[in-house]
């Protein structure tokens, strides 16, 4: 089983990180230039252009791929399936023009020329509006197009809109919104391998911004306790080894790390003890 990942740039070293942190440790390390082995013997990583990787998947070179949907959009393959949005990598596709200019409406643009590095997913957008711009496709330095005259207006990606601000550009729509994904070719979805995968890269998702809380409540405070954590589908309770009659039980909870310092000062007012909390690396839903 093969996974596509970005051979460099910003999506790269999430990635990476991603994949440790879900107990894929590559095996040669990640700065080879085609391929990495993983500890696990049925799994190895493939490393492409981001915007390569969803024909990659489609033609089987790989049987999984991670990239931004962006990039699946505008490569239209049409047998891959999205199975986890892995969250990070978010950024915008918008349709921009010069600020105080005359372009001020996605109408405004028919007839005129808007320039991009991503003409399919232009092409797209503008069919579903109606309006019949000419499509430019660039190969970089889009935001500078329409101040030589290059183009009326661009399609291009943003994340805190700074770069458009700096070239005099102001947003006249979002053209698509976008973050990394997790997809595969549409005859293994059912693979148990991708399955093993898919859950392995959630877990770690899932465990993001949360804690595990581990606490001793004498038994005649257990209902006080219950009421104020805030937990997944309420605590776990456990009796305690060798308790020599004094009453006392385990209870573990997963919180919010939002809601830690709260709940810690209220399960202590309930009457809990001996508290502690830790990370949680993985959770498997």
């Amino acid at each position: 089983m093969r996974i596509a990942v970005p051979n460099k740039g910003r999506l790269h070293e999430p990635t990476i990180d991603l994949l440790e942190r879900a107990g894929l440790h590559l095996e040669n390390g990640a700065d080879r230039k085609l391929y990495a082995d993983t500890v696990d013997p049925d799994v190895s990583v493939l490393f492409a252009r981001a915007a390569d990787i969803p024909e990659y998947v489609a033609d089987g070179a790989a049987e999984m791929g991670i990239t931004g949907y962006d990039q699946v959009r505008e490569a239209r393959v049409e047998n891959v399936a999205e199975l986890l949005d892995l969250e990070f990598g978010r950024c915008r596709l918008v349709l921009a023009a010069p600020e105080d200019g005359e372009i001020e409406s996605v109408a405004d643009l028919a007839g005129k020329t808007v320039a991009t590095e991503f003409p399919n997913i232009t092409r797209d957008f503008f069919a579903d509006t109606g309006v019949e711009p000419d499509i430019v496709e660039v190969s970089g330095a889009t935001e500078l197009t329409p101040h030589v005259e290059m183009a009326d207006a661009i399609v291009d990606i943003t994340s805190t809109g700074t770069t458009l601000k700096m070239n005099r550009l102001a947003i006249v729509e979002e053209v698509l919104s976008s973050s990394v994904r997790l997809f595969a070719r549409e005859d293994v979805v059912d693979d148990p391998k991708v399955g093993e995968v898919r859950t392995a890269l959630s877990s770690v998702k899932h465990a993001e911004g949360k804690r595990y809380l581990m606490m001793n409540v004498p038994e005649a405070r257990l209902e006080d306790v219950r009421e104020v954590i805030p937990g997944l589908g309420g605590p776990t309770i456990m009796d305690i080894a060798d308790d020599n009659g004094n009453g006392m039980l385990a209870v573990h909870a997963v919180v919010d790390e939002r809601d830690v310092f709260e709940t810690i000062t209220d399960v202590k007012q309930a009457g809990a003890s001996d508290i502690l909390v830790t990370e949680i690396e993985r959770l498997v839903e």
